[in-house]
């Protein structure tokens, strides 16, 4: 029996599967529970300002993306409180998928569930070593993925999603749980189920 409504971060390096584990939960919320399920990925968000838009903001953001460096927090926070704004209800259930990737943008986003008045908060790392990660991003390599663009994107963990990670275990009253992304995919669901569900 889920008797609130749950927030739910998915924290990770790229190649984590943090988005497979997401998209896990969301199917058990939507057969466990009656509430609905909002599920945001900024970085969808982000491909489209970039695929749809012609604007200078879509110009520039294209470039950063190109040159895979790190896009700065306003519009991560953009891409993500649009979606919070235009569609999130009271009773709904949370799933933020991929962020907060900097410390900035997790106090922001505690701001946000203050605001919202989220009670349950929890943020998830898909915990995986940097090795394991290159392994499946080489495995799965996009067209435009090179060797230097999966490195880039494996530092960019290191040098500021760790300090996301940083303020939940430090500062934010929102606990962290770890998972150890490497096992199989059904493997780690149930440890997320019962590490959050006693299930």
């Amino acid at each position: 029996m889920i008797s609130k409504p749950y927030t739910f971060l998915f924290i990770g390096r790229s190649g984590c599967g943090k988005g497979t584990q997401a998209e896990l939960l969301k199917k058990y919320l939507e057969e466990n529970d009656k509430r609905p399920v909002l599920y945001v990925y900024a970085g969808e968000k982000m491909r489209k300002l970039i695929e749809e838009e012609k604007s200078f903001t879509s110009q520039l953001t294209n470039k950063i993306m190109l040159l895979g460096n790190k896009h700065p927090d306003f519009l991560a926070v953009w891409a993500w409180s649009n979606e919070l704004v235009e569609k999130f209800e009271e009773n709904m259930h949370l799933i933020i998928d991929g962020s907060p990737r900097t410390a900035t943008e997790a106090i922001i986003l505690d701001e946000a569930f203050k605001f919202y008045k989220r009670e349950i908060v929890v943020p998830v790392v898909v915990d995986v070593s940097r090795q394991w990660a290159k392994d499946k991003l080489f495995k799965r390599r996009r067209a435009d993925d090179t060797d230097e663009r999966i490195n880039h994107r494996l530092d960019y963990y290191e040098k500021y999603v760790k300090q996301a990670i940083d303020y939940y275990d430090e500062q934010s009253k929102n606990r962290i749980i770890r998972i150890n992304g490497e096992q199989t995919i059904e493997e780690v669901h149930q440890e997320i189920m019962q590490k959050v569900f006693n299930d």
